[in-house]
C-alpha cells in the first residue's frame, strides 16, 4: 500500500486510532494562547495541516476559521466536523490563500513533514504571508533528538464493537536527524475482509532553537513555551509586530 495510506485511501480510519487524544483540551489552551498574546482585532484562524479537523471542530465557535491540508481524502472528513469552516488542499510549503489571518497554527508536529531546512525556512516564510500584523503563529514542534527513543517499540489499539485496529512500529532513524517509522496496521471490520498495510513516516527532529532562529528570520517575536498538548513538546509562539 501506499506511503501514508492513513492519510489518503484510508483516511475514514484515522481518527479511531486517535481516540486517546483530547482535542477539546488541546483547543481550549491554544485559543486561550491566542487570546492572551495576538495583538490584532479580529479572530480569523488558520490551521495548517489540519487533517481531519479534530481541532477545528471546536475552533469553529470562537473563529472565522480556515483549514489546509495536503490531503483532500482528510479534508472530507474534516468537512464533517466542522461545516462553518472553509477547506483547501494545499502543501504546506508553499500555499497561497491570499488571505491573511489573526493567528496561524500547525499542530500534532506536522511542521516535521517538511523534513529540510530549506523547506522549513519555505514554511514558516509562508505562515508569516498569511499572517496579520499583530497575529499570532503557534507550532507544535516534533519531538527533539534528546527525547526521541531509537529502537522503541509502540502500540495503539482501538477495540470497537464492529471495528478493530492495531498499529504497532518500532522508532527508527535515517541521516541523523529524520525519524523513521514503518507502522504496521491491522484493521478488521464487521463483515468484510481483514487489511493488514504498513505505512511509512518520516519527521524532521528539528531543534527548537533552529525553529526559532527562522522564525526570527521572518519578523517574528518569538517564544518557546513548555506548556505541553501532550508528550513533552512545548510550543512555539510567534507574535508578527504591528
Amino acid at each position: 500500500m501506499k506511503k501514508e495510506a492513513l492519510y489518503k485511501s484510508l483516511a475514514k480510519y484515522y481518527d479511531f486510532i486517535y481516540t486517546w487524544k483530547d482535542y477539546k483540551k488541546e483547543a481550549e489552551v491554544i485559543t486561550r494562547l491566542i487570546n492572551e498574546n495576538k495583538l490584532s482585532a479580529e479572530n480569523k484562524l488558520l490551521d495548517v495541516a489540519c487533517g481531519t479537523g479534530a481541532h477545528l471542530e471546536y475552533f469553529v465557535d470562537n473563529f472565522d476559521c480556515v483549514g489546509v491540508d495536503l490531503n483532500p481524502e482528510m479534508l472530507e472528513v474534516a468537512k464533517e466536523k466542522a461545516p462553518k469552516a472553509k477547506f483547501y488542499s494545499a502543501d504546506m510549503i508553499d500555499f497561497d490563500l491570499k488571505q491573511k489571518f489573526d493567528a496561524v497554527i500547525c499542530l500534532f508536529s506536522s511542521i516535521g513533514y517538511v523534513k529540510k531546512e530549506e523547506n522549513l525556512r519555505k514554511t514558516i516564510a509562508c505562515f508569516v504571508k498569511h499572517l496579520k500584523k499583530g497575529g499570532i503563529v503557534i507550532i507544535e514542534p516534533w519531538l527533539t533528538k534528546e527525547i526521541y527513543r531509537v529502537g522503541s517499540p509502540h502500540m495503539n489499539t482501538y477495540d470497537g464493537e464492529k471495528l478493530k485496529i492495531a498499529r504497532v512500529n518500532v522508532s527508527e532513524l535515517k541521516d541523523d536527524i529524520i525519524s523513521y517509522f514503518e507502522m504496521h496496521y491491522l484493521i478488521a471490520e464487521e463483515n468484510k475482509p481483514v487489511i493488514h498495510f504498513v505505512d511509512k513516516h518520516e519527521l524532521a527532529m528539528f531543534p527548537i532553537n533552529k525553529i526559532l532562529t527562522i522564525m526570527n528570520d521572518y519578523g517574528l517575536k518569538t517564544e518557546y513555551i513548555k506548556e505541553d498538548l501532550f508528550d513533552n513538546r512545548g510550543l512555539l509562539l510567534g507574535i508578527k509586530p504591528k
